[in-house]
Order: structure tokens, then sequence, then C-alpha cells
């Protein structure tokens, strides 16, 4: 695969593309704009909501975000939403009510579109007086459908948190973990950062072989698994979950080395 060069570039934003502070390197983007001047177009795959996204049209002006891990296409230029793929009322209410039955202390949070509704004793680690931001009742978070459901517990560890989650969801939705915290980030079933990125990538007319994807973390697998089955390239950060390196075809340096600068680079 040596000669091997991708038509898309996929790549998730908070450990992989951001430095720890939540820049950009300039390696990076001297990197990201000479594939950009040679036409292969960047995707940004997150589980960041389209409300977290203002910052980085600094960097990547125009092209389409996956929001929520696959739930939501956002057009950066625009700032506007194309495309969303909710969790009706019905499951949220489901969900909510098996998790809170399993584990009292689990708190509920929900993105909504450019909007985010959190339980009162819920604890945001982010945005507490951001526009959009709004404390709500747990009967008003599951009136109406949602980008995406967190689910938060403060005492359990992460991976047994997790495995409640799954178990308790089954498939009715996607379960999956971005961050080290017991945080279950739930998303419509069969949504993933895979079906998002495939999206964007058939609206460019490109396949998964001609696809590389960077990422960190187990919300990452799904699309590593999408390329890697198909001959592209899934290339995790030196730093990575144990998990997602087992996905990987290759690995790079970690986010704050300029990881994807340095294995765009060498292709």
């Amino acid at each position: 695969m040596s000669d091997w060069r991708p038509r898309l570039i996929a790549s998730d934003m908070d450990g992989t593309l951001l430095h720890s502070d939540d820049t950009v390197g300039e390696a990076t983007v001297a990197e990201l704009r000479r594939w950009a001047d040679d036409g292969v177009p960047l995707v940004l795959a997150t589980g960041r909501p389209p409300r977290w996204m203002r910052r980085i049209r600094e960097v990547v002006r125009t092209g389409t975000a996956v929001c929520c891990n696959g739930a939501v296409l956002l057009d950066l230029g625009r700032f506007e939403i194309l495309e969303e793929d909710a969790l009706p009322p019905a499951v949220l209410a489901d969900v909510t009510a098996g998790l809170r039955a399993e584990q009292p202390g689990t708190w509920f949070a929900v993105e909504y579109g450019l909007e985010f509704r959190h339980e009162p004793v819920y604890r945001p680690r982010w945005d507490l007086d951001a526009p959009g931001v709004a404390e709500a009742t747990l009967e008003e978070i599951v009136s109406a459908p949602a980008a995406k459901l967190l689910a938060r517990h403060e005492d359990l560890p992460r991976d047994e948190f997790m495995r409640l989650v799954e178990r308790v969801v089954g498939d009715r939705a996607t379960v999956t973990n971005s961050s080290s915290d017991a945080l279950a980030e739930i998303s419509a079933s069969g949504v993933t950062k895979a079906t998002g990125i495939a999206k964007v990538a058939a609206r460019h007319g490109v396949g998964p072989e001609d696809v590389v994807v960077f990422g960190d973390m187990p919300n990452d697998i799904a699309a590593f698994d999408w390329v890697r089955e198909a001959g592209g390239r899934a290339v995790a950060m030196a730093h990575a979950h144990p998990d997602l390196l087992a996905a990987a075809t290759d690995v790079t340096g970690t986010n704050d080395d300029d990881g994807v600068a340095a294995f765009l680079a060498s292709l």
C-alpha cells in the first residue's frame, strides 16, 4: 500500500486532530491545506454537537462535519444542519427509565440540534452558562427527538457503567464512549461515525477503500471497521484506547505531536 493515497480524509477532533489545549497545530493546518489544494476533502467526525463546532471553522472553513457520533451532518460554511438521525421520544423514555431503575444514580442530558438540555442534578463539565444550554426535567428531556442522549454516573468506573448501559439499551439504540468518564453516548439504532462518514463520502463519490480515518477512542471503532474491511486506512493515535488500537491498520504519533499531519505527510 506504499502508493495508496486517500480521496477523502476523515478525522476525529478531541485527542486526535486537536492538541490538548483545543488548538490545531501549524503542521496539521499546513498538511490539511496541502491535501485540500489537491482536491481531497476533510470530514470532521466527532462526538461533539454542532454548537461546539464554531471555533474549528476558523481552521476548516468549508465542508461537512459529522457531529454527535454520526447523528448530525453539519455544513461548516453555512453552519446549517443538513441531516439528523434522531432518537425518538419513545426510545428515550424507555432507555432512561431502564437505566434509572438499574442505577438510580444515573443522570441524563440530551443534544437537540444546536441546544443542550440536562437534568438539574447532571453535572456538565463545560458550557455551564453558554447559550442554548438549560436545565430540564427528565420528562421534558424525553419529550422530543434528540440527536444524542448522554447518561452519566459520578461513582461507577467507566467500563462497568458502559457494560451496564449496553446491557440495558440492547438493540434499541447505539451506545459508545469517548471520554475517561462514566459517560455513555447513546444515538439512534445503527447510527455511528461510520454511517455519517459514509453519507458524506457518497456525496463526493468516494468509497471506504479510498478513505483514511483518524481517531483515538471507542466511538471511532465503527468508522475504523468500515474503512479497514474495504481496504482503506484506519489510523489510531499513539495514545489511543486499546480497543481502537486493535481495530487500526496503522498507528501514528499523539495529537500533541501532530500525528495526523505526520501520517498524511508520509503518504
